[in-house]
């Protein structure tokens, strides 16, 4: 079976009611993200970072997977699928992947303050601050803040080169040093971008379809292209 790598930004969770980042009306309008997203941030007001990503934890565990996290679950009859995405929720897989990684953390999850290898399920939204991990340090969101390391980056950077299909979901690929990844894909690796506000400036990419559309339609016209061309169906 070919290897295919699926790379998902917020559009895809958009669709499902989650604010995205940059949009107008999205998760970030009302914040200064130095205040909540960062180490600093934490440092100086660990309560009301605390409460905001309860806020957010709360509103993903009310959110359903919508019509494309469902469709790329179908692809794992025809091909390797690993998921790779810029999310923090787990809408995928609770549609159903079953190979996600997470670059930038996972927001129903806490972690250790002192070993960032330590990560505990959260039950419910909320994590009540003052929580502490088995080595007696403070737990804080499982979230990867602006400043620290991606540190799923090379692994990521690893399974996009061995793609021998790369779908682009939901990102216009202007976030660093996501954005990047898709670039260590091989000129002979399909790839496909789904984003209703996808540039041209991607278009140096070999072997580029661009589906400007949301992810839910974008997504089942480019899994059609693919059965057709890879298995003969549609």
């Amino acid at each position: 079976m070919k290897k295919l790598v699926v790379f998902t930004g917020a559009g895809i969770s958009a669709e499902s009611g989650i604010k995205t980042f940059r949009d107008s009306n999205g998760l970030w309008e009302e914040y200064d993200v130095s205040e909540v997203a960062t180490p600093e941030a934490w440092d100086k007001n660990p309560a009301f970072v605390n409460t905001f990503y309860n806020l957010r934890r709360k509103q993903v565990l009310e959110a359903k997977p919508n019509a494309a996290h469902l469709a790329l679950v179908e692809l794992e009859k025809h091909f390797k699928v690993q998921i790779i995405t810029q999310n923090i929720d787990d809408l995928h897989e609770r549609a159903g992947s079953k190979k996600v990684l997470h670059l930038h953390g996972e927001i129903i999850k806490s972690r250790s303050t002192s070993n960032p290898f330590l990560t505990y399920e959260i039950k419910g939204w909320e994590l009540k601050l003052g929580e502490k991990c088995e080595l007696g340090s403070i737990l804080r969101p499982h979230i990867v803040w602006f400043g620290e390391a991606v540190p799923n980056m090379e692994l990521a950077c690893h399974l996009i080169k061995e793609a021998e299909i790369l779908i682009v979901v939901g990102s216009s690929l202007s976030v660093y040093p996501a954005a990047g990844l898709v670039y260590h894909a091989t000129d002979n690796c399909k790839k496909y971008l789904v984003d209703p506000s996808a540039e041209l400036k991607v278009s140096d990419l070999e072997n580029l379809k661009i589906y400007k559309e949301k992810a839910g339609t974008g997504v089942k016209k480019v899994i059609r292209e693919i059965l057709k061309n890879s298995t003969g169906l549609q």
